[in-house]
């Protein structure tokens, strides 16, 4: 099957978050599948830099008549084959230094309109066979980025070559929708009836993502908890009417981890491997990242980690009000991630008034974040919603135990440590319900409760790094929606 892969982002050449993550890994999977997958991504600095040997296939003229070139290269892999990929050489709309999406002030581009309906445009000319070497049997757009594809590919001249592709549309987060002024609608080359209650409108405004919910042949998200949760008001964010109305085409999908980048027995950025029947080096990455970090060097100090944006959407207020009844139960923090100003401010000031028992980072750095793993004790996860969460994935891969609130795919992924759990070998963390303080100090309690019950802590820990999260088993499930919407 020939399958094109479109997001905005790529690990490792640009990551801001877990969608470059996934959409790193799923090509790879699929490619192990035995199937032609593709990425089509925007030229941004840091991707255009880390695709090799990319050669010249078409000219694009966007909607609005501006020019772009088309490049098929290849993003190389240590361990699996090259990706081969797409870019979009389009300097004037992508060759802006720092963050992606937002200039130097933390304000959206004023065009990323533009920006990304290219992306979609370019995806849906490649079904229409742009490239004449290859054309896609399935075009997979990921998030609102890449949410016009579908909806270019559903109003695109019926002929051309080969059969009519299908689109896939995965909703990595619904909470950033892609929402833009009304009065752009005319730049995007898509027909009157597209700007309706029934496609892109919202609410007078122009919603990229609503436009992939409604037009795309198939609908996946990150898990299928969340899938579940995103039909409901409290997290459809006004979209959950037409996800009721769609959810025969809706999939829940579980992310899945990168075993070639994402494990401890393997990984160079740790300082000591370790694996479940040898921990050793666990031990040995915790008192290493405490000299790094400047904290006490506390053995026996259960090590909580956070790696996360700073908002409230994650939870990090209750972390912050947490925070004295964690250091007083005998616990440090160390904490990477960068967001909400006040957050960032309130952190530093705690690390500042305690350095020996919370370290404060802001920014991000991926050697960091992997170190934070091997090091930590707990992973803290407490969010309002999580779609699906690979946080928690990664501490469960590397023995930091997740607390998590049971909500989206942290439900899906951790097992909380009952009693009757932990009997059964199922425990792999600790969960809460209510998204308040009072709930979240509960599970807090309960994390230190079994940290002093050592023989507990590693069985708990050994069937949380044992934990199935393989990206074949994903990449299957994939295969199958890309199926029906062949069919």
């Amino acid at each position: 099957m020939r399958i094109l892969q479109v997001s905005a982002e790529i690990f490792p050449l640009l990551k801001t978050g877990g969608l470059a993550d996934i959409a790193g890994a799923l090509p790879l999977a699929l490619l192990a599948a035995g199937q032609e997958a593709r990425v089509l991504l925007p030229g941004f600095p840091a991707i255009a830099a880390g695709i090799v040997d990319a050669q010249p296939v078409a000219e694009i003229v966007a909607p609005w008549g501006e020019r772009a070139q088309l490049k098929l290269g290849r993003i190389a892999t240590a361990g699996a084959p090259d990706i081969p990929a797409y870019l979009i050489d389009a300097p004037a709309l992508y060759d802006r230094p720092g963050n992606p999406y937002e200039d130097a002030h933390r304000q959206p581009y004023g065009d990323n309109h533009r920006r990304f309906a290219l992306l979609g445009w370019a995806a849906a000319q490649l079904a229409q066979g742009l490239d004449p070497a290859w054309q896609p049997q399935v075009v997979h757009a990921h998030d609102w980025h890449a949410a016009l594809a579908p909806a270019y590919m559903a109003f695109a001249p019926r002929g051309g070559r080969g059969a009519r592709a299908a689109s896939v549309f995965t909703v990595h987060n619904l909470a950033y929708q892609g929402l833009f002024a009304g009065a752009h609608f005319g730049e995007l080359g898509l027909p009157p009836a597209a700007f309706s209650i029934d496609g892109l409108e919202y609410h007078g405004q122009l919603s990229f993502m609503k436009g992939g919910l409604c037009f795309a042949d198939r609908l996946t998200t990150v898990s299928p908890t969340y899938a579940r949760e995103i039909q409901t008001p409290e997290q459809g964010f006004g979209l959950d009417g037409l996800l009721r109305s769609r959810a025969g085409r809706l999939t829940g999908i579980l992310n899945a981890v990168d075993d070639q980048v994402w494990n401890p027995a393997t990984d160079p950025l740790l300082p000591h491997r370790y694996e479940p029947r040898r921990m050793v080096g666990k031990t040995r990455d915790k008192a290493a990242l405490q000299e790094e970090l400047g904290l006490a060097p506390l053995p026996d100090a259960p090590l909580f980690v956070v790696v996360s944006r700073l908002t409230e959407q994650k939870g990090l207020h209750l972390v912050l009000g947490g925070l004295d009844a964690l250091l007083a139960q005998g616990g440090q923090l160390a904490l990477l991630g960068s967001g909400d100003a006040w957050l960032e401010a309130a952190f530093r000031e705690r690390a500042a008034a305690a350095p020996a028992l919370v370290s404060v980072t802001v920014g991000y750095s991926e050697p960091l974040a992997h170190r934070l793993f091997g090091a930590g004790d707990v992973t803290l996860v407490p969010s309002l919603f999580e779609p699906c969460g690979l946080t928690q994935m990664y501490g469960l891969k590397y023995g930091s135990l997740p607390l998590v609130r049971r909500v989206g795919g942290l439900a899906d992924t951790v097992v909380d440590a009952t009693l009757e759990d932990m009997a059964a070998g199922l425990a792999t963390g600790f969960a809460f319900e209510r998204f308040d303080a009072a709930d979240y100090e509960r599970a807090l309690r309960r994390a230190f409760a079994l940290y002093r019950r050592p023989t507990d802590w590693r069985a708990v820990r050994t069937a949380a790094m044992r934990r199935p999260a393989d990206w074949q088993t994903a990449a299957a499930h994939y295969l199958d929606v890309y199926a029906q919407a062949l069919a």
